[in-house]
């Protein structure tokens, strides 16, 4: 074999190895992160005193599992090690294949189950685990519904800030409509009637008058917040048992699958939104990726001029895309009002429409993994409401702020530089 042929034959390997600047970035603010994290734990042994306990059973199930008991301070020190030692990994830059992947998901389970023992060390009631995942489902279903919306829309060339807006609209208009009909099919369409109302707002000033789509998202978000709010103070308020009392929904049990222990209580015993989220991601995915619809949502997104040129609709299809995700916003409105205690508080969406808007980009505008970021938000949220029942020595402060202090680590350090569809926030003139 000649030297030459030998070089051709290592070439691409050497190239292979080659790490760009935006990768480098990413593995050493990874690793730091990491790093941090398993300091923290180190520093938090001085106040690691006796065994976490974990209750995999409700105090109503009917089967009773027995709750785990481990040692407190053995076990923050060994998630700390393993935090140090994947830290070490990215930062010396040795891993390769699957064990960034690998170390990174070792890490992230260490962190989670090195904080909560910590939390629940000493404690006198267990960690309620069943209680953590049902609360995670429920909390993380309005964010997968906006996710979903932020996904159509931006997968299109639209850019979605105004998802929280869609959300406030939809949860006044299921307050209202379902508080005068008692009907809760009838408060779950007037909320998609008013995700579709917002939604039809956001099309008609980003695609045919040109609007800057990130302020209009936002004149959007205020103008919904002075609607609401507005015709809150005037006419649902003085009268609030009339029309600000509608029903909620119950769970839905599934018969043969909610009597499994710890999993029938977490995944079969939700309500109809829950399990239509669920249904969701799955037919966004089957539509982005299977329909012909779909693939010409992805090629508006990324390059209108070439699927103008084959005679697609450019305006067309981000029309439809942007109302199909003002269906799904305004299902995830409708989950504060019917979802709760069935009124309407102004402002009471609390952020949760920008967080999902994080989720699309944690995600990289795909459906299922955007759903999965909005897991850990509905996760890391119903553990510091979990935390706070336990009297940690964490400050209550903190716990409530805890979520999104999580959401903003994730993107600045986890994710690094993503590329959105090429035309995203791109106005189309042809």
């Amino acid at each position: 074999m000649s030297l030459d042929t030998v070089e051709r034959a290592a070439l691409p390997t050497e190239v292979a190895r080659v790490e760009t600047p935006q990768k480098r970035r990413q593995r050493i603010s990874t690793g730091v992160l990491i790093g941090v994290v398993g300091i923290l734990l180190l520093i938090g042994l001085a106040s690691t005193t006796g065994s976490a306990r974990f209750a995999l059973s409700d105090a109503f199930d009917e089967v009773q599992l027995p709750t785990v008991t481990v040692p407190g301070f053995a076990t923050v020190i060994v998630c700390a090690l393993l935090c140090l030692s994947a830290a070490t990994g990215y930062l010396s830059g040795r891993m390769r294949g699957r064990w960034p992947v690998l170390a990174g998901s070792v890490a992230g389970l260490a962190v989670v189950m090195g904080f909560i023992t910590w939390a629940a060390s000493g404690r006198e009631l267990p960690f309620p685990v069943s209680n953590q995942f049902a609360g995670t489902l429920s909390l993380a279903t309005p964010l997968v519904f906006g996710a979903l919306c932020g996904v159509l829309c931006e997968r299109s060339g639209v850019v979605n800030v105004s998802i929280e807006g869609q959300f406030l609209a939809a949860a006044f208009a299921a307050a209202v409509v379902g508080s005068v009909t008692s009907s809760v099919p009838a408060a779950m369409i007037a909320a998609v009637l008013a995700g579709l109302a917002m939604a039809a707002l956001l099309a008609v000033f980003s695609i045919n008058y040109l609007v800057n789509q990130v302020v209009l998202g936002v004149v959007l978000n205020l103008l919904a917040v002075g609607v609401t709010g507005f015709l809150f103070d005037q006419l649902v308020q003085p009268p609030s048992t009339k029309y600000n009392s509608a029903p909620v929904l119950d769970p839905i049990p599934i018969a043969g699958l909610a009597k499994i222990p710890f999993f029938g209580r977490v995944l079969f015993q939700q309500n109809i939104l829950a399990y239509l989220a669920a249904i969701s991601v799955v037919l966004v995915w089957l539509v982005l990726y299977r329909t012909t619809w779909g693939l010409r949502i992805r090629a508006v997104g990324e390059h209108p001029e070439a699927a103008d040129t084959v005679g697609i609709s450019v305006r067309g299809i981000r029309w439809s895309a942007i109302l199909a995700g003002g269906v799904f916003g305004g299902l995830g409105g409708s989950f504060f009002t019917l979802a709760s205690t069935g009124s309407f508080a102004k402002e009471f969406t609390v952020g949760y429409g920008f967080i999902a808007l994080a989720a699309v980009i944690m995600g990289r505008w795909h459906p299922v993994l955007a759903s999965i970021m909005c897991l850990f938000f509905g996760f890391v949220t119903q553990m510091a409401s979990q935390l706070q029942t336990l009297s940690t020595p964490m400050p209550s402060q903190f716990l409530l702020i805890l979520p999104y202090v999580a959401t903003i680590i994730a993107v600045a350090g986890l994710v690094g530089r993503v590329r959105p569809p090429a035309a995203d926030g791109i106005p189309y003139e042809k």
